[in-house]
């Protein structure tokens, strides 16, 4: 009888065991072979439920027999430069652990002659339309990523007038084969705040789900109308203010509708049909500048399962719903509206035009860091500063000397707190610094980007700038100014193999060179025939750790719109990192990443050249 209740108690105890950790998507080696200078470069994956100090042997296949290229077991690497590879040759690779998942390890990588030094997906792009932001996730469960495209046409910003295009959803996988096509239709509207999609596995089956707002006209991936497809609720200016909104859950695989909700919250209660006068008393405007603001994203609100966050608002009104989805059904977790109480109203008007998923209190739980305003994974306000809406956003241990994760937030009009970097868990501002530069109308002017990446290695944590409103100058952790230069203030990514971020602007990706305090360009996809996204917020489609080691790649479409090109870095380097897809923030903020204006990943740890390990994700894995 012991040894029964013995082994019942080590199942109850491995069970809650299991239920502290976060399931995450199972993942292959992810292996990949690219043409370098002086060889062929290999690099794979270390994932995150594995020991960090797993040994590797690298294999060779030519004329159908292997080679083992290293002489030593690889322990503090996970890529290799094959210099004996002839590149005029067909080559497969792969690699050996002493992981007890064979799968895994029999992932391979295909070298082709005459390789082209980075992936290309061909395009079934419609006339008239742009490849724009890019998603991934597995679509189908095979432990490798599928590539999710908004395709944009016409498209007008919330506060131009103008009729638009049907926004247009992809879904491809990576070796180009196209999968589905979702058209949202005429009644959404195209813009970069309209249509936020996320994708996600969201039911933890081990195949994504695609979800996104539709209205009446939307259809799906197999052809299906959601709703009333002869209506048409756009008015004479091109604004769509009337009408049904819904939230639909997609099958990843197939793009077929699953399941389908009114969205909350309304324009307006009780009404499908507001009046401008309802409309600018609840929004503060009757054009739609404020009501169509929306943002998105996936967060583990119990620390276990995902919940999709939708909202709409920030300018004025905030509503925030957390949904959550099992056995194909969506249903409403909570909603925390800045009009349900007095109390709320408070925390009108504090939202960005885009926001983070972290645990910011360090209880296992993630919050929605909306800007100025911290939303608890309860939905009740955690801490707010107060300080009003803001462009540019970035939560991670940006200063590893004081406790906990922080948060860099640039506000776009306030006088005393042009930009500020505060405590994540309390909200508590540790400096700010002033907007400088009046408006026409009289009144200080924010600064329209902020980015905050450790490109230092002579101040510890990262350093923060921004550019507009008179603001000139990059600041260590403590506020301090370290440099009166500007680099490019737009996206980062890990590209040149040292654990110091690179700058990523435009098709360029740059080395800040803190001695001369000068930007050096080492990549440039320009020199591909690569365009960036959004006008002047200049991004790429995407930029994440894809496949491969621990460094990031990069997503562009070609000049031509007819072809997706994803980049990865062939620098040699002797470091060695859980791919940064197992990292739980890191892995929720691609989700995020093309909500509203685009900003960079960041992880929930710190990382610089001291850092010889980090700590091991707390997740688990299961094979679909």
């Amino acid at each position: 009888m012991n040894i029964k209740y013995n082994f019942i108690l080590l199942i109850i105890l491995f069970s809650q065991l299991l239920s502290a950790q976060r399931q995450m998507e199972f993942l292959k080696r992810g292996i990949v072979a690219i043409p370098s200078g002086s060889g062929v470069f290999v690099s794979w994956r270390l994932l995150g439920t594995e020991p960090q100090n797993i040994p590797f042997d690298l294999y060779r296949i030519e004329n159908n027999k292997s080679k083992k290229l290293n002489e030593k077991p690889l322990v503090n690497e996970t890529s290799f430069l094959d210099k004996t590879a002839d590149k005029t040759k067909n080559y497969t690779y792969f690699v050996k652990s002493s992981t007890k998942n064979q799968e895994i390890d029999q992932d391979s990588a295909n070298y082709a002659a005459s390789q082209k030094p980075y992936f290309s997906i061909p395009l079934k792009t419609p006339v008239g339309y742009t490849p724009n932001d890019v998603s991934v996730a597995d679509l189908d469960g095979d432990g490798e990523y599928e590539i999710i495209l908004h395709q944009t046409g016409q498209s007008k910003d919330n506060s131009q007038k103008g009729f638009t295009d049907e926004p247009i959803i992809q879904a491809y996988k990576l070796n180009g084969k196209f999968l589905w096509e979702i058209n949202l239709g005429k009644n959404i509207r195209e813009g970069a705040h309209y249509t936020q999609f996320l994708v996600y596995d969201l039911d933890q089956d081990g195949k994504a789900e695609v979800v996104m707002k539709t209205a009446d006209g939307s259809k799906d991936g197999k052809g299906k109308w959601i709703g009333d497809p002869t209506k048409d609720y756009r008015n004479e200016n091109g604004f769509i203010l009337s009408g049904p909104e819904f939230l639909t859950v997609f099958n990843g695989e197939t793009g077929e509708e699953i399941n389908t909700v009114n969205y909350i919250v309304p324009r307006f209660q009780g009404s499908l049909n507001p009046t401008p006068e309802q409309l600018t008393e609840t929004w503060g405007d009757a054009k739609g500048n404020r009501v169509d603001r929306f943002l998105g994203a996936v967060a583990y609100l119990d620390g276990k399962t995902p919940s999709i966050i939708m909202s709409r608002g920030y300018y004025t009104r905030t509503a925030i719903a957390a949904w959550g989805y099992k056995d194909k059904k969506l249903s409403l977790r909570w909603l925390f509206d800045t009009e349900s109480s007095e109390e709320n109203k408070k925390f009108r008007g504090q939202g960005n035009h885009n926001l983070s998923i972290a645990d910011v209190d360090n209880d296992g739980k993630d919050e929605i860091v909306f800007g100025a305003m911290t939303v608890d994974d309860n939905g009740k306000i955690l801490n707010s500063t107060g300080f009003g809406h803001g462009d540019a956003l970035h939560v991670g241990d940006l200063d590893p000397s004081h406790p906990g994760l922080e948060i860099f937030d640039i506000q776009e009009r306030f006088d005393d707190a042009g930009v500020h970097f505060r405590a994540g868990a309390t909200g508590k501002v540790l400096w700010k610094l002033p907007s400088l530069v009046y408006s026409k109308q009289g009144k200080f002017q924010g600064p329209g980007r902020g980015l905050s990446l450790n490109i230092d290695p002579r101040f510890q944590g990262s350093e923060s700038w921004a550019a507009g409103a008179g603001l000139k100058g990059i600041y260590d952790t403590k506020g301090n100014k370290i440099s009166d230069k500007n680099p490019a203030c737009n996206m980062g990514i890990y590209w040149d193999g040292d654990f110091l971020s690179e700058i990523l602007d435009g098709t360029s990706v740059s080395k800040w060179d803190w001695n001369n305090e000068k930007t050096n360009i080492i990549f440039d996809a320009k020199d591909f025939q690569c365009e960036s996204n959004n006008g002047t917020k200049k991004n790429p489609s995407l930029v994440a750790d894809l496949f491969g080691d621990w460094r990031e790649e990069v997503i562009y479409r070609t000049s031509d719109n007819q072809e997706l090109r994803i980049f990865s870095s062939t620098i040699p380097t002797n470091h060695r990192l859980y791919t940064l897809m197992h990292n739980p923030q890191y892995r929720l903020s691609i989700v995020w990443q093309n909500v509203g204006y685009n900003q960079p990943p960041h992880t929930d740890y710190y990382l610089d050249e001291s850092v010889s390990k980090v700590p091991a994700p707390d997740i688990y894995t299961i094979k679909p």
